[in-house]
């Protein structure tokens, strides 16, 4: 058994069931709906399926990030147990955690001198966040030392692929990254915004793509051309989905078609509070390894 604690943070979208077999504690976000506020704990307080349906009926919805503060605690709570830390955060290129978390190491280790903290940031987001993790816990199971696994992490983290695409626009409209009139063309040409994840971190626009039949191939195919030895890609493949597991569906029996070399099935998961809170229903996600992200 590792002599270290690895974390990460509910944003990455795996279920309570997989966190606690890979043996990967988290820290939860919250997220707001109609003046209420939710921790973003995979469901267990709000299952996703309540929450994008008040999302269709026009809840309104924010978010709010892991302060130092609790940080502190978390950490403090390990340290206590003599751990050392290694605690990967949710992209910086869209969200403040990885400071607070940074900045939260920082205090325990004047508490705490004796113990190591490394905060790395993923770059990454939802259950390629999730599947940054999975790879992580395994290669520590596998006896990596915690200043080896940070440094892995952090030289490897540009190449877990993130590409996503949207069926549903109202949300892009309420939080103001569209406008009206672009969602009402959107919709009535069946326009599906492919996006991926540049090298930042960042959620970055690529394509706008007529039906989602076509978008679903588009999708499949942006991992033909970037997994690792392409269509004989051998490691593990994550969707996330906000309601719409049909769509999802049929990205994952696409992917399994082409991938005939897959490490098991493509692990389907629900989009959580925090990311979900500002994509709305709608959105597919697909995650593997591959070359590396350099926009």
């Amino acid at each position: 058994m590792a002599d270290y604690i690895l974390s990460g943070c509910s944003a990455a979208d795996l279920t309570k069931e997989h966190f606690e077999r890979i043996g990967v504690p988290y820290i939860c976000f919250h997220f707001m709906m109609d003046g209420v506020l939710y921790p973003d704990d995979l469901g267990q307080t709000m299952p996703a399926d309540e929450m994008y349906a008040r999302m269709a009926a026009g809840a309104s919805t924010s978010t709010s990030q892991v302060n130092i503060s609790e940080y502190v605690d978390y950490f403090s709570a390990f340290c206590e147990q003599g751990k050392d830390i290694v605690h990967v955060t949710l992209s910086s290129g869209i969200s403040g955690t990885y400071g607070s978390a940074a900045n939260a190491a920082l205090i325990v280790r004047e508490r705490y001198p004796e113990r190591e903290i490394y905060v790395v940031d993923s770059l990454g987001a939802s259950s390629g966040y999730g599947l940054i993790l999975d790879t992580a816990a395994g290669l520590r199971d596998q006896g990596m030392s915690a200043k080896e696994l940070a440094s892995w992490i952090e030289a490897n983290r540009l190449r877990l692929n993130h590409w996503f695409f949207s069926t549903d626009l109202s949300s892009y409209v309420r939080g103001g990254r569209i406008s009206r009139t672009a969602a009402f063309f959107g919709g009535v040409f069946e326009i599906c915004p492919l996006l991926n994840m540049d090298s930042q971190g960042r959620l970055i626009p690529r394509r706008k793509i007529r039906t989602k039949q076509n978008v679903i191939r588009e999708i499949v195919q942006r991992m033909v051309d970037n997994a690792d030895n392409g269509t004989d890609y051998s490691g593990k493949c994550y969707i996330s989905m906000s309601a719409c597991r049909d769509d999802a569906e049929a990205v994952a029996r696409l992917v399994e078609e082409k991938f005939p070399k897959l490490d098991g099935r493509v692990e389907i998961n629900n989009v959580g509070g925090l990311i979900g809170a500002h994509t709305g229903p709608g959105t597919v996600a697909l995650f593997f390894w591959g070359k590396e992200r350099v926009d």
